[in-house]
């Protein structure tokens, strides 16, 4: 049994916009750490010795944000992360969407697939280059020694075929590899409509490193949407180390006997919220997909970390819920890709742990939307030392306003699932709402942070928090 665990939570800021980052990082010429927090409008602040101040704001590069969508928005500034190096060589890592980039969509209505009609079942994403809503960048930066920031290249122009799922915290640097790690979606609508997740050629529903020492390419990158459309020298750069995602907040690394576990937590569709664990993996070269995929070889896949969307919700089958006419409170669930169920069946990843949507048991929770997922190690808050912590935007609950929800579950020695327990957490938040949309730590996870906003819409400004978790 996991035990109960109860927080507080420490206010660090208030007033300032969707907090989608929360890290620490330690600046050339300084000994201690600063709490770094981006926003998703592309403001980065650093908070030293409870001083903030501004490192950088981007928010002239990023596309405008919530303008069709009614104000809430996936896009915009979504990755940082500062090179291992970053105190003697000042580099880090950006990942947003480009301003003016502002594309029609793949398709304007919303996608739900019917099992009873294979047209919907087998969309191709055509006219590429016309049909998509915007593109996304990463990019390296250095922070010169006059304190000035410079980007220094463009290492990925991705077009994304929908606005949402595009990653959240999707930049860190892997301890295991030294690389930096890209985790973003499946490119977003609903349930994968173009199976961009499994399809080994796209870029969209994979996690991807890349090695940052290897100048590949110091010019503009063509845009693209799969792997044989960049340059060889990227194209080199390039590792693929899960596929099946559909929508990820970031990867967390915790050693434990000399080797690290991946945490990474899949957004889900309709029923299920999904964190998954892994050790082993087989990176896969870029240059092998591409090599295989112009000699019309097999790829042998076994070894790759595969998350089984869109065939699978974490643990579930991918279902199309509709309404039951005779009765409200019910409703019927139908496989929707019952064949690609079956072929990703053996070789997914099976979830460390799972939250459902709805959930009649005790003391679970009706959750909506996994928001971040993170190691912890430290021994702040005793009962949680070695778990991994995660959060969710809001509670389904009858009752408001609307609060989010902290959660932990652990690795157990054989590395079967694993139950969760909910963190109880000590905060008045009077009458406002208060969504979980963040969840941080610091360099060596002894420290987490909560990003907490009032309202779902980023437009709707100046309404974040940012708390530590005591």
């Amino acid at each position: 049994m996991l035990k109960k665990v109860k927080v507080r939570l420490q206010p660090i800021v208030s007033g300032i916009n969707m907090p989608t980052i929360i890290k620490t990082t330690i600046f050339p010429g300084d000994s201690i750490e600063s709490i770094i927090i981006a926003t998703q409008v592309g403001e980065i602040f650093y908070i030293r010795q409870g001083v903030i101040g501004t490192f950088a704001d981007i928010r002239q590069h990023i596309l405008k944000l919530g303008g069709s969508s009614g104000g809430y928005d996936e896009r915009g500034l979504l990755g940082l992360a500062f090179h291992p190096q970053f105190h003697y060589n000042g580099l880090f890592y950006l990942h947003y969407s480009v301003a003016g980039s502002q594309g029609p969509a793949a398709f304007s209505e919303s996608f739900k697939p019917n099992p009873c009609d294979a047209s919907t079942l087998n969309l191709k994403w055509i006219n590429r280059e016309k049909q998509y809503d915007h593109i996304d960048t990463v990019e390296e930066w250095i922070l010169l020694p006059n304190g000035q920031l410079q980007k220094r290249r463009t290492l990925l122009l991705l077009r994304r075929p929908f606005l949402n799922h595009n990653g959240i915290n999707s930049l860190n640097f892997s301890p295991e590899s030294g690389k930096l790690v890209l985790t973003t979606g499946d490119g977003g609508s609903a349930y994968d409509p173009f199976n961009l997740s499994q399809d080994m050629m796209e870029i969209a529903g994979k996690i991807i490193e890349i090695d940052v020492s290897l100048n590949t390419f110091t010019g503009t990158p063509p845009v693209v949407t799969r792997f044989n459309e960049l340059p060889v020298p990227t194209q080199e750069s390039l590792t693929v180390i899960a596929k099946g995602v559909r929508n990820i907040t970031g990867i967390s690394y915790q050693r434990f006997n000399n080797r690290y576990v991946k945490y990474a937590g899949n957004v889900g569709q309709d029923l299920v919220e999904s964190v998954f664990s892994f050790v082993h993996y087989k990176p896969m070269p870029v240059t092998q997909i591409v090599q295989a995929s112009t000699m019309g070889s097999e790829l042998i896949q076994e070894e790759l970390a595969n998350f089984g969307w869109r065939g699978w919700e974490g643990v579930l089958p991918t279902c199309v819920p509709r309404d039951c006419p005779a009765n409200a409170r019910l409703k019927e669930k139908t496989i929707a890709y019952y064949d690609e169920t079956l072929s990703t069946s053996v070789q997914r990843l099976q979830p460390l742990t799972s939250y459902y949507h709805e959930d009649p048991r005790p003391d679970k929770f009706g959750g909506t939307a996994l928001t971040g997922v993170q190691a912890y190690s430290g021994n702040g808050i005793p009962d949680l030392m070695g778990s991994v912590v995660f959060s969710d935007l809001a509670q389904k609950q009858s009752n408001s306003p609307v609060r989010g929800v902290l959660a932990y579950t652990k690795v157990k020695a054989d590395c079967t699932p694993n139950d969760y327990s909910i963190i109880e957490t000590e905060n008045n938040f009077g009458s406002q709402a208060a969504y979980y949309v963040s969840l941080g730590a610091n360099m060596n996870q002894t420290r987490l942070y909560l990003g907490v906003y009032n309202s779902i819409k980023v437009t709707d400004f100046n309404q974040g928090s940012v708390f530590e978790i005591v």
